[in-house]
């Protein structure tokens, strides 16, 4: 999917902002967003080619915002409870939607659902304000991210077990699945680590290569030219396999949880020569070690040769004073490269802007944020020099979901809230960040829910919240 820089005419003023209560002329003054409105259960989000609709991941559904007024965007369609005439249906548990021509294809649920009607709906969007589906996958393991590339859709496939990733051909009106590439398919001995552990996360494809986010296995990247025979390219910085093995439950839950590793979501630039990482992770108290780990930021990666991938910088999280689980979020979550800016979201730690002509040395131009009340998803830019989009999914998580509309401009947040659980502020002392080493590995050294499960990693809240760590140990001794 590459959506076209297409500058809309007549939308250049932008008329009156009314956040706030203010009105001003072509948004002066302090950095504040343009305007939002409520979708319940927003997820992921992502911008039709011309910036005007927004697709949203809605949890039980999706919906299509009009953002060409943008301190009024408006929900034009609102599309719940899908396939609920199926057997063991609605599909739920809907956080991602990806957007390529006129085809959107919507998946879920992304977390196990024991019972639970699973896949991937097809949807026509030419005519955004009333979308139709066209087409039904379905798929015997939750699907937590996905991506459309043309013909074909990647989702993630995580049984627990191998934990592929699954390519379909959706040209028909029957989708099917034509490839399936995972770690302990290439290398038999990654099926000694524990499936958590090695989730695949999320995936990016572009310029036929697809790229992979393996939890703490790291990032793979695999050659997709020809999507019914996917093949290893190279894969960069994981925790060694051998730290994997023979871990304590309570081990496990750390490792998963806490830097280094955490693999979540990756992206590139349109040239394919810099790649970006986003590690999401918290802090754990123990006994032994007091505070350990916290929240994790966005590396960024030389990928002019994609054999041998060189660590550039990382774009350090937001720091509180609250960084365990249950505590204020400031950890990276999903992005999108656009020209020289890279548009980012930090959950309640907010949105951020920063000029990347420098890869080695970003530059931040925007941060903005609101802790009590938003956890930003995505950032995604609509039109070129006038608006970016943000999927905030509340505070507390679920509550008050909403779109936001931002100006795509530097600028400074008045009197910024402090990323405190509000009690004392912090210095950021206390948060050991993921450390990155400094290359690309070698390949050859390295209680169960009835309902949707709200957890956004797919390694804290699947391999913790919604199976449990006994049931990865059910799941690993399943046969093959």
């Amino acid at each position: 999917m590459h959506r076209r820089d297409v500058l809309r005419l007549g939308s250049a003023a932008l008329g009156a902002s009314v956040i706030g209560g203010s009105t001003a002329t072509a948004h002066p003054g302090p950095y504040r967003p343009y305007g939002s409105v409520a979708v319940d259960g927003a997820k992921e989000a992502v911008v039709g080619p011309d910036g005007q609709y927004v697709f949203v991941a809605a949890t039980t559904g999706y919906a299509v915002v009009d953002v060409s007024v943008a301190d009024r965007p408006e929900v034009v369609a609102d599309r719940r409870d899908l396939l609920a005439d199926r057997e063991n249906g609605p599909i739920r548990g809907i956080y991602d939607v990806k957007l390529d021509g006129d085809r959107l294809v919507v998946v879920g649920p992304a977390n196990p659902i024991p019972g639970a009607l699973a896949g991937m709906l097809v949807e026509d969007v030419s005519d955004p304000t009333n979308p139709e589906t066209v087409a039904f996958y379905e798929a015997d393991h939750p699907i937590h991210n996905c991506y459309l590339d043309g013909d074909y859709a990647y989702l993630t496939a995580n049984d627990g077990a191998k934990n592929p990733i699954v390519i379909a051909d959706v040209s028909g009106d029957s989708p099917e699945e034509v490839a399936r590439w995972s770690l302990p398919d290439y290398d038999e001995a990654w099926s000694d680590v524990p499936p958590w552990l090695r989730s695949t996360h999320d995936v990016w494809v572009h310029d036929g290569v697809a790229y992979l986010a393996e939890w703490d296995a790291g990032t793979w990247l695999l050659d997709v030219s020809d999507p019914t025979a996917p093949s290893y390219i190279s894969h960069i910085e994981g925790v060694p396999r051998d730290a994997l093995l023979d871990l304590s439950e309570g081990e496990m839950r750390r490792q998963g949880m806490t830097p280094p590793g955490n693999h979540h979501f990756v992206s590139v630039t349109d040239d394919s020569s810099l790649l970006g990482v986003g590690r999401e992770s918290w802090a754990r108290q123990t006994e032994e070690d007091g505070l350990v780990g916290g929240p994790s930021g966005i590396d960024l990666w030389d990928i002019s040769d994609p054999t041998a991938p060189e660590r550039l910088t990382t774009i350090d999280p937001p720091t509180t004073d609250d960084p365990v689980y249950g505590g204020v979020w400031t950890t990276a979550h999903n992005f999108e490269f656009r020209g020289e800016r890279l548009y980012s979201s930090w959950y309640q730690g907010g949105v951020k802007r920063h000029d990347i002509s420098d890869p080695s040395n970003p530059e931040e131009l925007t941060w903005w944020r609101n802790p009590s009340e938003a956890s930003f998803w995505t950032a995604q830019l609509a039109v070129p020099g006038e608006t970016f989009v943000a999927s905030d999914m509340g505070v507390p998580r679920g509550e008050g979901a909403e779109l936001y509309v931002f100006p795509d401009h530097a600028g400074d947040q008045e009197n910024p809230p402090s990323l405190t659980n509000g009690t004392e502020s912090t210095d950021g002392s206390n948060v050991v960040t993921a450390t990155p080493t400094p290359n690309a590995s070698d390949a050859e050294s390295q209680s169960t829910p009835t309902s949707d499960v709200d957890a956004p990693g797919f390694g804290v809240g699947v391999g913790l919240t919604a199976l449990g760590l006994a049931g990865w140990r059910l799941a690993d001794r399943r046969p093959e």
